[in-house]
């Protein structure tokens, strides 16, 4: 006869704080009582009681544990994840690898919510972010003054990294709260000025509070964002034009982006502006640009813009055979019958294409698909008022003639 204990889940994440056994709930403190394999970090180890269980350490990188840890399945095991598991913690990456009666999580209070805790911030009105593994640029689209931003960092020469990285964007008079070891004995917070001279005992963990301050250029949040934010050639989409491309492409959380004939990438950047879960990858024929657009998302905190270099029909056939399919298309270049008669077979119903065209013979391209394969042609004409002689006249720029289609 089955029991309950023979459905108890055979693993359990329990939420770890610097405070260790004694921040615990009884639930954890009676999984970890009868535990047969205990799992965690070095620095979570040093904080164990004795146990009858063996302890072993969980290794740098994080990926390189698992394997490990599964070969345990059917022995009463635990693993020690820092605070609440699932708040920017290791519940998600382990629970990818294991069926939903498997596993169990008690968590306990994460370091954001320690941090708002001791700073008497509204948490749900700050920004969140973890970036032991991700660039300090991450930031970028939040750096607005008066924010505040809570930050979890891998170390003290982060937390240098992230004041000196503030001060050349401008944001040099940001207030930095340091908030080390919180919840635990050696708990300490510290107030600074980014531009300040730092002091050189920063403990592990760290997570910085930010309260954005400084003269520096903040972001746009909507798009059409001026192009002095993109490097570039001379060869971009202009900001008015970029606003309805971004328009007619229409993002959505999650969604893919195939940016064909990318440039400077301020397409694809915007696209994945304009949600943090968004991917788009970027096609380009020319190795230059290629390293422009990749170094602009970079720059501007979006690193899930992967650029591939060639010819776009040719790499539709090649590398891109088996990728995974976009939800929406945009041609700012390289327009021609040949890229189209590669890419329409092979867009998913639903997708959404938008081209844009500036020759005649690119436009009359557009209009004979439009009238093959349906959707919307539309004229975008731009004139600046600009100086003509001792007074004022518009000066016209090129029309672009813009597809819209879903297939």
């Amino acid at each position: 006869m089955m029991t309950d204990a023979d459905d108890a889940p055979w693993l359990t994440v329990v939420g770890w704080g610097e405070s260790g056994t004694a921040g615990l709930t009884p639930a954890s403190r009676e999984a970890l009582q009868a535990a047969e394999v205990v799992f965690g970090a070095r620095r979570h180890l040093r904080l164990l009681p004795p146990l009858a269980a063996e302890v072993r350490e969980w290794p740098v990188p994080f990926a390189d544990g698992i394997p490990g840890l599964l070969s345990e399945r059917g022995r009463r095991t635990v693993m020690l994840a820092s605070g609440d598991p699932f708040w920017f913690g290791a519940g998600a990456t382990l629970a990818r690898h294991l069926a939903p009666g498997e596993w169990r999580s008690l968590p306990s209070p994460s370091t954001f919510s320690l941090a708002a805790s001791r700073l008497g911030w509204s948490l749900e009105s700050v920004t969140c972010l973890g970036l032991h593994a991700r660039p300090l640029t991450r930031l970028r689209p939040h750096l607005h003054r008066g924010r505040r931003l809570l930050v979890l960092l891998r170390d003290g020469a982060a937390v240098a990294a992230l004041a000196d990285w503030l001060g050349r964007v401008g944001f040099g008079a940001s207030q930095l709260h340091m908030l080390e070891a919180l919840g635990g004995d050696q708990e300490r917070v510290r107030r600074l000025r980014a531009d300040a001279e730092l002091p050189d005992d920063i403990a592990h963990p760290v997570a910085v509070g930010l309260e954005v301050a400084g003269s520096g250029p903040a972001l746009p949040l909507a798009p059409g964002r001026p192009d002095g934010w993109f490097s570039h050639d001379g060869q971009i989409t202009k900001p008015a034009v970029r606003a309805a491309t971004l328009a007619a492409l229409a993002p959505m959380p999650g969604e893919r982006l195939w940016d064909i004939g990318t440039g400077s990438g301020s397409v694809a950047i915007e696209w994945l502006l304009a949600h943090p879960d968004n991917r788009a990858l970027g096609l380009e024929r020319d190795a230059e640009r290629a390293e422009r657009a990749r170094r602009n998302a970079r720059e501007l905190g979006v690193d899930w813009l992967e650029v591939i270099e060639g010819d776009a029909a040719a790499l539709l056939e090649d590398e891109l055979a088996d990728a995974p399919p976009p939800d929406a298309v945009f041609i700012g270049g390289g327009l021609s019958e040949s890229l189209l008669d590669a890419l329409w077979p092979r867009l998913p119903v639903g997708t959404r294409l938008v081209a844009n065209a500036v020759t005649l013979e690119s436009e009359a391209l557009l209009a004979q698909r439009q009238r093959e394969l349906g959707g919307e042609l539309v004229r975008l004409e731009l004139s600046a008022a600009t100086a003509l002689g001792s007074r004022r006249g518009w000066k016209a720029t090129y029309p672009i003639v813009q597809w819209r289609v879903e297939k």
